[in-house]
C-alpha cells in the first residue's frame, strides 16, 4: 500500500526525511509519520501506538512528554519564545552543569551535538597550536566536514572523505583509529604525535550500536594524550546524564580535557554545549580569540527545559532502577533469541543496549559490521508489528526510559520472542 503522506513529503524534503535513519532504508519499507508521544510510547498519524526505544535517539531518559518538563517550557513560552541577550535562567543552568559533570569548570552552549563537536575540535586546536585530530571508525561525532572520514587502508593512513563535499584538504588532517585499539592509537602518535590537536572519543560508542570501551582503553587515551600534549575530548552528547549524573567519564573515572554534552540534557529540546578546564574554555570568545556564536544558544524554552531535566535526574534511585528494567529486557530477549536458535550478542550498559545479529563479541566497528542486517531487518519489522517502535537500523542503540515499566517490558519480550521465531523461519535457523 502506498504511503500517501510519505510520497508528499518526498516531493518537499530531500528522502522525505530530515535525519537519513529516519528514512527505513537499511530495513525496507516506507517509515511510519508519528503524531505524539505519550510515556514510553509513540502514537502514529492512524492512532496506533508503539512501545518506544527510539526515544528521539536518546533525550527521553524520562519517557515522552514528560509532565514537569512540559509545565516548565510551557510557563517560558508565557514569557517569550527567545531573547537574543543574556538571561539569569542560562547561568543558573550553565552552574548546573559544571555542578553535575566532573571536568567541566567552564562551558558554552550551542544548540546541537554536531556544533558542541565541532566547537570543541576548533578550541582544541588553538590551544594545542596544532592542526590533526585521532576519531576512531564507526564513532560519529555530527555531520561536520573533520568528521565524516572513513579510515584509509592502514592504521597510518590519513582519514579519506565519506561524503562528497568534504574536501580532500580537511579530510586528511583526520586520523583513524580503530575502537578499542589502543596499538593503533600508538601507531598514529608515533607517526603525527606533534601534530595532533585531540583525541575525540565516544567513551560508549552509541553510533555503531552500543560498544563498550574495553579495560584499560579509556585511560590508555587519557595517558598517551598527556604525553604527547594533545587533548582529550570526551563526546557524551549520548552518554551525558545517561549512565549517570556525571556522564561516562564519571562513571569510568576518567578525566577529559573538554566534554560535548546534548540530548538529555535539552529535556527534549534541541541543545549541544561544550566545555571542560577553565584554562582551555577561556580561549573561546569573547573571553578569548577563538570565535563561536549563536543566535538561538541559550534559549530560555530549551534552558527552562534542561533545568526541569536536571532537577529530575537527581530523584532517588533513578538510575538503579533504569539498569534494572534495562538488566531484565536483555535477559528477556537473551533467552527468546536462545529459544528460538537466532545467535545474537547483547551488548548493553546503564539504559543502552544494541541487539547485534552475530554470535561473536562486538568490540569495535569491524565486529559490528558482522551484523546480518538482513536478520535485523526481518526483526525490526516483526517487532513492529508486534507494536514495538526499534532505531530502524542495525547499527544504533536502543534506550530504555524511566518510562519503560515492567509490564511494557513484558510486552516487549514477548513480542520480540515471536521476532526471533519470524526469523529463525524466514532465515533457515
Amino acid at each position: 500500500m502506498v504511503n500517501v503522506e510519505f510520497e508528499r513529503g518526498k516531493k518537499v524534503i530531500p528522502g522525505g526525511v530530515n535525519s537519513p535513519v529516519r528514512a527505513f532504508r537499511s530495513v525496507g519499507g516506507d517509515p511510519i509519520l508519528m503524531a505524539r508521544g505519550e510515556g514510553a510510547h509513540l502514537i502514529d498519524v492512524h492512532a496506533n501506538a508503539y512501545i518506544d526505544y527510539v526515544m528521539a535517539w536518546g533525550p527521553h531518559l524520562l519517557g515522552h512528554s514528560h509532565p514537569e518538563i512540559v509545565k516548565a517550557a510551557a510557563a517560558t513560552l508565557e514569557r517569550g519564545q527567545i531573547f537574543g541577550a543574556a538571561t539569569v535562567d542560562e547561568i543558573e543552568f550553565a552552574k548546573e552543569i559544571v555542578r553535575l559533570v566532573p571536568t567541566i569548570e567552564k562551558v558554552r552552549l550551542v544548540n546541537s551535538g554536531t556544533e558542541a563537536a565541532m566547537s570543541a575540535v576548533r578550541v582544541a586546536r588553538a590551544f594545542t597550536k596544532r592542526a590533526k585530530l585521532v576519531k576512531f571508525s564507526g564513532c560519529y561525532h555530527g555531520h561536520a566536514d573533520g568528521f565524516l572520514i572513513d579510515a584509509g587502508s592502514g592504521a597510518l593512513s590519513l582519514g579519506v572523505p565519506s561524503s562528497p563535499g568534504v574536501p580532500a584538504e580537511i579530510a586528511a588532517l583526520t586520523l583513524n583509529a580503530e575502537y578499542n585499539d589502543m596499538a593503533s592509537v600508538a601507531e598514529l602518535f608515533a607517526a603525527h604525535g606533534r601534530d595532533i590537536a585531540a583525541v575525540i572519543v565516544e567513551p560508549v560508542a552509541g553510533n555503531m550500536g552500543c560498544v563498550l570501551p574495553q579495560g584499560g582503553f579509556l585511560s590508555g587515551l587519557r595517558d598517551i594524550t598527556r604525553q604527547h600534549g594533545a587533548l582529550l575530548i570526551f563526546d557524551e552528547v549520548i552518554t551525558g546524564f545517561r549512565l549517570g549524573p556525571g556522564g561516562a567519564q564519571q562513571y569510568f573515572g576518567i578525566k577529559p580535557d573538554l566534554t560535548c554534552l546534548g540530548k538529555i540534557l535539552g529535556g527534549g529540546f534541541p541543545i549541544g554545549a561544550y566545555g571542560g578546564r577553565a584554562d582551555i574554555m577561556a580561549l573561546v570568545a569573547p573571553e578569548g580569540p577563538v570565535y563561536q556564536a549563536g543566535t538561538l544558544a541559550g534559549g530560555c524554552l530549551v534552558v527552562a527545559a534542561g533545568l526541569a531535566m536536571l532537577k529530575l535526574i537527581g530523584e532517588p534511585g533513578l538510575y538503579e532502577k533504569l539498569e534494572a528494567r534495562t538488566n531484565r529486557l536483555v535477559e528477556g530477549l537473551a533467552e527468546g533469541a536462545a529459544a528460538a536458535g537466532v545467535p545474537v550478542t547483547i551488548n548493553h550498559i546503564a539504559s543502552m543496549l544494541t541487539v547485534f545479529f552475530t554470535a561473536g563479541p562486538v568490540f569495535n566497528h569491524a565486529d559490528a559490521r558482522r551484523c546480518d542486517v538482513r536478520r535485523f531487518a526481518t526483526f525490526f519489522h516483526a517487532m513492529l508489528a508486534g507494536g514495538v517502535y526499534l532505531p530502524p537500523s542495525a547499527f544504533e542503540c536502543w534506550f530504555v526510559s524511566a518510562a519503560h515499566t515492567d509490564a511494557v517490558l513484558d510486552r516487549t519480550i514477548a513480542a520480540a520472542g515471536e521476532a526471533f521465531r519470524a526469523v529463525a523461519e524466514a532465515h533457515g535457523d
